[in-house]
């Protein structure tokens, strides 16, 4: 949260003999993770249009006046036309400004995007790498408490985790995955269950295209010590969480008896993977996400043969985009469009449109905003 204080300063006007003194106000900003989690974000999955727009609002107002590559900006944003409407015609507004951040300065510039004097925890991750270089990006250690709680309520709303993981049966988990984010996002969920956690790292650049050109076995050779002490801990453990990638389910596929939870993302999230998901591990509930470097993992629901998933709101919202005439519009219900991301945090502001295409979805489950389906992205 932004807190707004007005300071009187003084300055001398010589005017002959008289000299005056005039007033000036200046806006002095503090954010505050502590005040947005107790205040703003104690239901996740229940915050209000009107709270959105007015922390997104506080959010570009501290960043245009204390980040680097956003002050560069300030002078041309209008944010009082900005901020009239609804959400959805804010959200437009932002692309329709030409606030929409250049992938390329992202991926070299990104220290452009840490304000000045922040006074966080900040640490700064990489992207996987799966598709094209790795970009680099920060988070403050307060929106990993804030993504932990959007996890949990949807997880346990959806899903029921919380009537199956307890005292007396242990969350026993095995995640696939970079370093970084990733680590470290799956643990405090894990942990958050009273469970334990082995977290075998892998090396993910360029596997993508590796998977798409030379197929499975040469995405396991690369793999090959993943593969060996996922057999070894299969073996010794009895593990009934698995956190992976499609390509790499084969490997429970022995212990597919004991698998009560499967959370999965990556290329190759599909109808046919979940029906060869479903028929190999009987006893597991399924759960897609949707994950970014920038903001982390995002819970989907399978609706027919369609994964829809939504964004933690107010931290990223995303919409489907088309371009017309007159400038970026959010496309209609089952449309295909741009996926459009706003990630607005105290540490981070970025305004992007993706090299991926979605359709935008309605809500759904326990969700109170639209989301994004099947998304579908090039690679390089």
């Amino acid at each position: 949260m932004i807190f707004k204080c007005w300071v009187l300063s003084g300055r001398i006007k010589t005017n002959g003999r008289k000299k005056s003194f005039y007033t000036t106000p200046i806006k002095i900003f503090i954010m505050d993770y502590t005040y947005i989690l107790d205040k703003i974000y104690q239901k996740p999955l229940k915050v209000a249009e009107g709270d959105c727009k007015e922390y997104l609002r506080e959010i570009f107002e501290f960043h245009l006046s204390n980040t680097p590559y956003w002050r560069g900006k300030a002078e041309n944003v209008d944010l009082d036309e900005i901020f009239q409407g609804s959400l959805n015609e804010v959200f437009e507004k932002v692309f329709n400004s030409g606030l929409a951040v250049e992938e390329d300065y992202l991926r070299s510039n990104w220290l452009d995007f840490v304000p000045d004097g922040y006074g966080g925890r900040i640490r700064f991750y990489q992207s996987s790498g799966t598709t094209r270089e790795r970009a680099i990006g920060h988070w403050d250690r307060g929106y990993s408490s804030a993504l932990l709680r959007y996890l949990r309520e949807s997880l346990d709303g959806i899903y029921g985790l919380d009537s199956v993981y307890n005292e007396s049966h242990q969350m026993r988990a095995l995640a696939h995955g970079p370093y970084g984010w990733y680590q470290d996002e799956i643990s405090e969920l894990v942990w958050s269950y009273g469970g334990v956690l082995y977290f075998i790292g892998m090396e993910t650049e360029g596997l993508k295209k590796v998977y798409r050109e030379k197929g499975l076995d040469a995405v396991l050779k690369l793999l090959d010590p993943l593969v060996r002490y996922t057999e070894r801990v299969m073996k010794t453990d009895k593990i009934n969480t698995v956190r992976s990638a499609p390509p790499l389910m084969s490997l429970f596929e022995e212990h597919a008896d004991s698998i009560e939870t499967i959370m999965i993302s990556g290329v190759g999230i599909n109808r046919d993977l979940f029906s060869y998901l479903r028929e190999t591990f009987e006893n597991a509930a399924l759960i897609p996400f949707y994950g970014y470097y920038g903001f982390g993992d995002l819970v989907g629901i399978q609706k027919g043969g369609s994964f829809w998933y939504y964004p933690n709101h107010p931290f990223t919202i995303i919409f489907p985009l088309k371009t017309s005439g007159d400038g970026y519009r959010i496309v209609r219900y089952n449309e295909r469009g741009l996926v459009g991301v706003i990630i607005a945090r105290p540490e981070l502001l970025i305004v992007k449109v993706e090299d991926e295409t979605a359709i935008r979805v309605p809500p759904e489950g326990p969700f109170g905003w639209d989301g994004f389906g099947d998304p579908e992205r090039s690679l390089r």
